[in-house]
């Protein structure tokens, strides 16, 4: 009988070291405290979503943040209801197809208790409101983001092409000149000579940088001059392809498959402001000065204000539907980026172009509004996620 006694004296004697252990910091963040069991549970939970890693270090880490977000919803007085924590739980569980008291049991059968569940969805509630609160208007998600978002995803690769040009003049008072160097141009086989020519002859500004272009996208170039393009050697130059009152000669410099590459255009939208005086010193002058004064294709309808209809020429276009010299330029082209290359009227008008927005070509079973809600959601996760950065290093973060 004492031998009974002193086994349930022991047992009574070891509870309270249990719950102890069970129940002691085994990490303290400013005021707040993670315990042993906290710890034990989170690990449990993860091991059930078959989360990849170490789930002891990423229980740790999800727990240390929840910390951290907890003091900032304390901070601003924010309370979640107990009927949003349980949509919150059934919206988690219908990820599994599952009910909340489904996926409740499901979880308590590996040790998983219905507490640390619902603690683990309340907190992710209260802060994705907060965040979406704090950092919304940041986050918007502009039509041009989403296209871009769509081309990356049609075209995971594609070629991109590394060229330098050189325009020559084509009227009739310089017809023989340019024949002329035309004839000296295609001799030329070193990318040191094109360079060298382009220097002397071009009137293109990339003049001041030999003739070299940046890296293009292949489908940035209208169909007509990429079969061109994609006949060259590198090193190679391009027969002389007919301009407007110019001829462009392109020497080829290099070639790759690109990681990612635009889709397909279904649309190039742009504006050509007119300029009397072709490439006069004064046309020039005036076309600085309006590059100065505008930002986008909607800043020249100020310029043109009480000018003559014809002299701003704005529209979207077909890549096939637009004149071969301005697609040339608009390939060269990013969003609101200027080109005073062209004239028009025998060289008597110098046409200020400018491009407004490449619209890829989507199909036609593109949900926009998925795309929109996806890049709000990463925006939203970034900017939070610098947030609570900032708040962890200012934090006090120490073992008991």
């Amino acid at each position: 009988m004492r031998i009974f006694h002193l086994v349930i004296a022991m047992m009574v004697l070891a509870m309270p070291a249990v719950a102890q252990s069970q129940f002691s910091a085994v990490k303290r963040i400013n005021d707040r405290v993670i315990t042993a069991y906290e710890l034990q549970q989170r690990a449990l939970f993860l091991q059930v979503l078959r989360a990849p890693g170490n789930v002891q270090e990423t229980a740790m880490e999800q727990l240390i943040e929840e910390r951290l977000k907890q003091d900032i919803l304390n901070q601003i007085g924010q309370r979640i209801s107990d009927d949003a924590v349980l949509g919150g739980m059934e919206e988690f569980a219908g990820r599994a197809n599952l009910t909340a008291e489904q996926f409740t049991q499901a979880i308590g059968q590996a040790g998983v208790d219905r507490e640390s569940f619902r603690d683990f969805v309340k907190v992710g509630l209260g802060w994705r409101e907060f965040v979406r609160g704090r950092f919304g208007p940041q986050a918007r998600v502009s039509e041009d983001e989403i296209d871009r978002r769509i081309a990356l995803a049609s075209n995971g690769s594609g070629l991109r092409v590394l060229m330098s040009e050189i325009i020559l003049p084509n009227v009739p008072q310089l017809a023989a000149q340019t024949a002329s160097r035309v004839e000296e141009i295609s001799k030329i086989t070193t990318l040191e000579g094109f360079a060298s020519a382009a220097r002397r002859y071009s009137f293109a500004p990339t003049r001041a940088r030999s003739g070299r272009l940046d890296w293009l996208p292949l489908s940035n170039l209208p169909p007509q001059l990429r079969q061109i393009v994609l006949s060259l050697r590198p090193g190679q130059v391009s027969a002389p392809i007919p301009l407007e009152n110019a001829l462009i000669i392109f020497q080829l410099r290099d070639i790759e498959e690109a990681p990612a590459t635009p889709a397909e255009l279904a649309a190039v939208e742009y504006a050509a402001f007119y300029i009397p005086g072709g490439r006069s010193d004064a046309a020039l002058a005036q076309a600085e000065k309006i590059k100065a004064q505008v930002d986008t294709c909607d800043d020249l309808y100020g310029v043109a204000q009480g000018l003559p209809e014809e002299r701003l020429d704005r529209g979207s276009l077909a890549p096939a539907d637009i004149p071969q010299d301005i697609a040339v330029e608009l390939a060269k082209l990013d969003p609101n980026e200027v080109s005073t290359v062209l004239t028009r009227a025998n060289g008597q008008t110098l046409v200020f172009l400018m491009l407004c927005s490449r619209t890829p070509d989507l199909g036609q079973d593109i949900d926009r509004e998925q795309i929109r809600n996806t890049l709000f959601n990463e925006r939203i996760e970034s900017l939070s996620q610098g947030f609570l950065d900032g708040q962890r290093a200012d934090a006090v973060i120490r073992d008991p």
